[in-house]
């Protein structure tokens, strides 16, 4: 009996989490198919009233489709480039013997308690010295490479067995080999967790993409939803159709890869 309320009490808990977590975007899609008036009313107005022309207002307002694909580039490149760069950094701290490895590494993790905000300035002089501005290079090559994605494959690959690897030498592999053809298909979890992760910080990028765009046609989504924020009114039954529209992508990529996400993430510091 107190097995089955054990049991009871944690579907209540997991159901109570979920409807808070649907909650937001429930609410999102009630709104954007509101008017102004009615999505500002107090009391609030709970039932839609069917304004489908939100989202077409949506395409009339932002070069919806440009700013679309910008932020596909974008999240593809820093996706690729977080991937490929450092699971050969996170490769090399995990596997490869080499003298200051250690410290090395350390630095890398006092990278992350140090504010991203304090990387702005420097970032932006680099991005300005370059002729970079205004372009797609700008918000692409900042993000290709993280000490987040470092610690977080290192991880994944001290947790493979070293036999493996072993073997490999014995059969006469060198270490790119072995980390291309060996390695990398073994850490499949790992990267897509990372990947997914990157994706995520990649499309919900707001302020980088906006010190560096300031192009219609070359900002990212999250910058261009950012514009349609009137100074003394919003529309926000356009702002959340085009939020929804923004999101559904992201979400769509999640659910279709969300078990080897929770695998990498589940498999990453246990030690194999």
């Amino acid at each position: 009996m107190s097995e089955r309320r054990g049991v009871l009490g944690v579907h209540a808990v997991l159901v109570v989490s979920s409807l808070v977590m649907v909650a937001p975007f429930a609410w999102q899609l009630i709104t954007s198919l509101k008017t102004l008036s009615s999505a500002t009313a107090v009391p609030p107005t709970i039932l839609p009233e069917g304004r489908w022309d939100n989202y077409a207002k949506v395409f009339d307002l932002l070069p919806f489709g440009e700013q679309f694909l910008n932020t596909v580039l974008m999240a593809a490149g820093r996706v690729s480039g977080q991937v490929l760069f450092c699971s050969m950094a996170a490769y090399a701290f995990a596997r490869l013997r080499f003298p200051g490895r250690n410290l090395l590494f350390g630095v890398f993790l006092s990278v992350l308690m140090v504010p991203p905000q304090l990387f702005v300035i420097p970032q932006y002089q680099i991005m300005s010295s370059l002729g970079w501005l205004n372009s797609l290079q700008a918000i692409i090559v900042p993000g290709l490479f993280s000490a987040f994605g470092v610690f977080l494959l290192r991880q994944f690959f001290l947790a493979l067995p070293r036999e493996i690897e072993e073997a490999a030498r014995l059969d006469g592999a060198g270490p790119v080999r072995i980390y291309w053809s060996i390695m990398l298909p073994l850490a499949r979890p790992g990267l897509v967790a990372l990947g997914i992760l990157t994706l995520l910080w990649a499309w919900n990028d707001l302020f980088w993409p906006l010190v560096v765009n300031t192009d219609p046609g070359k900002m990212t989504l999250s910058a261009g939803l950012a514009a349609l924020q009137g100074q003394y009114q919003t529309d926000y039954p356009v702002l959340m159709a085009g939020s929804l529209l923004a999101s559904l992508p992201v979400i769509a990529v999640f659910v279709f890869l969300q078990r080897q996400f929770i695998q990498g993430i589940a498999h990453t510091g246990s030690k194999g």
